[in-house]
């Protein structure tokens, strides 16, 4: 005897197998471009612990409220990384450009800035000199590591400093200096030597 094979029946198996494979199609179609979207997206991006921008023999100018140069920052390559919002340069040279005020200029090895917080850390064979002017002397200062606060004009340092002012060599275990008011101040003990007096 024949078994006997409903031909309805079996068209609408046909029928809902292929639209259960279209289905499947259709959500696998639609993950594969997430899928690609988002991967293209991070390669736009870049990971947030990465450099966002490299910038080789760069140089900047921080302007005053009343659009005159503040200070002049320049150096062999600058990285900035998007996460803390800081930069990374190599061979800096900060020159302060306040009127009125003699022309400090600051070498390093390196720095690191914080915009945000408007902070630079000089490091490695810091060297800072100033020029003399009719109401001060001329200044050099040597250290490994100093603070720079340029909107504030301070620069700080608990590292030992080697000072020249003049014909006079300053040392100390730190220092703080304020260049509007010219003051400043040797954190710890230091030692003063005054050249001899030239015979008259």
């Amino acid at each position: 005897m024949a078994a006997y094979v409903n031909k309805r029946t079996a068209h609408r198996w046909r029928l809902l197998a292929i639209m259960m494979g279209g289905v499947f199609c259709a959500f696998g179609s639609f993950w594969l471009l997430r899928a690609i979207e988002d991967e293209q997206a991070g390669q736009i991006g870049g990971p947030p612990n990465e450099p966002d921008y490299i910038v080789e023999n760069f140089s900047f100018v921080r302007m005053t409220e009343t659009g005159q140069p503040r200070y002049v920052m320049s150096g062999k390559r600058l990285v900035h990384q998007p996460l803390g919002d800081v930069s990374d340069v190599e061979l800096p040279v900060v020159q302060g450009m306040t009127p009125d005020r003699p022309r400090m200029t600051m070498h390093a090895e390196r720095a690191r800035i914080y915009h945000a917080e408007g902070r630079v850390e000089l490091a490695g064979n810091v060297d800072l000199r100033r020029p003399a002017t009719p109401a001060s002397e001329a200044l050099r200062v040597r250290t490994e590591a100093l603070t720079l606060l340029p909107d504030e004009e301070q620069i700080k340092t608990s590292k030992p400093v080697e000072m020249q002012l003049g014909a006079a060599t300053v040392r100390g275990g730190g220092m703080q200096a304020n260049h509007a008011t010219q003051r400043l101040r040797l954190a710890s003990r230091g030692q003063i030597i005054y050249p001899p007096r030239a015979n008259r």
